[in-house]
């Protein structure tokens, strides 16, 4: 399943295991020995990296056996899968997940489950290698979204995220051998950038005079739980794996009074596994087909670009734009989806737009927003030449400066020095996702009204105002970062990642 890179689609391909940058400095004890219960001393924290990488080596090994025979056949089921859970694997997942995030129902954090880290990881082996093993229900959050409507997160227990992470890693050595180039969410080494450049390629080299902006409607929590297990069956004959899937997909949430809801229908959001099955959900159910139907039915020039349940089209013509959204809404009834229609839209865009509209009579072309950037149709200053503009989603930039204006209001009688660090990340991790090319005038506006929100909550300390512009815009300068552009142009990036 490999397209080529002039249609936008990169193979999943890889001969290399992605493994973490930082490995923990610690000596392991061999599998054997963790095993029989020997060997649980405490670790020497001056020991050397050896132990280390011939640990983190021994199981890529046992894991590029998996991805050999994933790519020699791509329609073969393997059977014997869990086995290559073992507990060095598990304490490389335990490693992966973030320290400081919220526990689970059970109240155990990171820091508590290290404290005891090898006795927890043998009883956590064991328990899954006997079939004793039962995920507990998540802790329930609802986090407000920028149209106002709140996104329900649930968090889950340590053990219940080493134990998915673990099986994460060894899957994605099946399914990356899988997956279409076109897929960019949630995959190793791609990321958000990768699916903004391939979009920019493929609307300024191809043909391209409408866009369609495509939303799936709650995906996350309509995905059928038979569909899923069934498409899952096609790879993964290992039944201790497949059960082990159906346990977290179903186990649910508990509320503040201990009440259990056990899903019915949907992937966890906030679940580590998640993000691995919604891809291979939307693999068989939209990435094999639109391949399928781009090479059989398309007049003209096509791209798809797909980021989880975003994804963006374009259309040489509009007959094929429109036969294609049709068919696409009868395909994801069949798989229990639907399109969100207010998100859901076919424009007029690409080389041509704005000269074809201004004969209508029509304005400016519209616009579409993308994984928080708004495009919209513009010329190159150098040449006037028809370019793809991006800058920073208007409804997503407000609702972080009022964020910002807020805590800093809480944050004020802290000591300059100790907000100034805290404002600076804040500047410093927008800039690191945002500051692209053409995108400066977005940015500055940001990097303004932190100043400003800043300035504010320092002048309402007290009464008295002690603070003048001038001189605090000459104390704020060597404290914050400086605006710089953190990426290349989408052209450059794209032709390097991706060169023949």
């Amino acid at each position: 399943m490999e397209d080529s890179k002039a249609s936008f689609s990169v193979s999943g391909k890889s001969d290399s295991l992605i493994v973490p940058q930082k490995a923990p400095n610690k000596t392991r004890t061999t599998e054997a020995e963790m095993l029989e219960g020997r060997g649980l001393t405490k670790r020497n924290a001056h020991s050397t990296a050896d132990g280390q990488t011939q640990s983190w080596n021994t199981i890529t090994s046992r894991l590029m056996s998996v991805r050999r025979a994933a790519q020699k056949d791509k329609e073969a089921k393997l059977s014997s899968l869990l086995h290559h859970l073992t507990i060095p694997l598990l304490e490389r997942s335990f490693y992966l997940l973030k320290r400081n995030s919220t526990p689970g129902i059970d109240d155990v954090s990171w820091m508590d489950y290290e404290k005891d880290l090898e006795e927890n990881l043998l009883k956590l082996n064991r328990a899954i290698h006997t079939g004793a093993y039962k995920p507990k229900p998540a802790r329930r959050i609802a986090i407000p979204k920028a149209d106002g409507s709140e996104r329900p997160i649930s968090i889950q227990t340590i053990e219940d995220k080493i134990a998915q992470q673990a099986i994460v890693i060894i899957l994605e050595q099946i399914y990356e051998s899988d997956f279409l180039g076109f897929s960019y969410g949630f995959r190793p080494r791609r990321n958000q950038h990768d699916a903004l450049d391939a979009l920019h390629v493929g609307i300024m080299s191809k043909k391209i005079n409408w866009i369609l902006d495509l939303d799936i409607k709650k995906f996350f929590d309509t995905v059928d739980h038979q569909w899923l297990q069934t498409f899952l069956s096609h790879r993964i004959a290992d039944k201790r794996v497949l059960r082990l899937i159906t346990q977290w997909i179903k186990v649910g949430h508990q509320d503040d009074k201990g009440k259990r809801y056990r899903a019915s229908a949907g992937v966890t959001q906030g679940a580590v596994i998640s993000p691995l099955l919604s891809n291979v959900y939307l693999h068989y159910v939209y990435d094999l087909w639109v391949r399928q139907l781009r090479g059989r039915d398309s007049s003209g020039d096509m791209f798809v670009v797909r980021y989880a349940d975003d994804s963006v089209l374009g259309f040489q013509n509009k007959g094929d734009v429109e036969s294609f959204l049709v068919a696409l809404k009868e395909r994801m009834a069949k798989f229990g989806l639907e399109l969100h229609t207010g998100n859901t839209r076919i424009i007029e865009f690409g080389r041509f737009a704005e000269e074809k509209r201004k004969k209508k009579g029509l304005g400016k072309p519209e616009t579409f927003d993308f994984l928080g950037f708004t495009h919209y149709c513009g010329k190159t200053r150098k040449n006037n030449a028809f370019m793809v503009w991006r800058k920073t989603a208007k409804k997503r930039l407000n609702e972080k400066i009022k964020e910002i204006r807020r805590l800093l209001l809480r944050f004020r009688h802290k000591h300059v020095k100790e907000t100034a660090r805290w404002l600076s990340s804040i500047i410093q991790g927008h800039m690191n996702y945002y500051s692209v090319p053409g995108n400066g005038v977005s940015v500055a506006k940001f990097m303004d009204e932190m100043k400003r929100a800043w300035y504010k909550a320092l002048c309402k300390r007290s009464q008295r105002k002690r603070l003048n512009w001038e001189k605090f815009g000459l104390y704020l300068e060597p404290l914050l970062p400086k605006f710089h552009v953190a990426h290349p142009y989408p052209e450059q990036r794209f032709n390097a990642k991706y060169s023949r």
